[in-house]
């Protein structure tokens, strides 16, 4: 494990990333159950309705997730900065939170804003993973 101690950031990040997913799928499942919404069936695209926010948020972070993992696990694994994959992941986390805050409260321009430096970080996190294998 000592191998992995410069990575504690980005390792805690994942966790942390974790947990905003089970946070985002509660309220998406607590919203459904709220609006006595048929599970299993479609819902409606309306930013109007907090549920269809609710399951965006939830759907886009799932669009992202794996990209983040992919990355994480790849930069830890060959060796990449260990500063700026953990910086660069906790960007991540911290503009993903803050896209689902927006998403929930219909804050538009600022959930596109917080959409962007997610993918930014995303793009950073690639680019650590890159140089490390060169």
């Amino acid at each position: 494990m000592e191998n992995f101690v410069e990575y504690t950031l980005t390792i805690k990040t994942i966790a942390a990333v974790g947990g905003l997913l089970l946070v985002q799928l509660i309220i998406a499942d607590i919203a459904g159950i709220k609006s006595k919404h048929n599970p299993g069936s479609t819902v409606t695209a309306d930013h109007n309705s907090f549920l269809f926010r609710a399951t965006r948020v939830l759907g886009n972070m799932n669009e992202s997730v794996m990209i983040f993992m992919a990355f994480a696990i790849a930069g830890i694994l060959s060796g990449a900065d260990p500063v700026l994959l953990g910086r660069s992941a906790m960007v991540y986390a911290l503009a993903r939170a803050c896209f689902a805050l927006c998403y929930w409260f219909n804050i538009k321009t600022a959930r596109s804003i917080f959409f962007g430096v997610g993918a930014i970080a995303l793009f950073v996190m690639g680019v650590a993973v890159i140089m490390s294998l060169t």
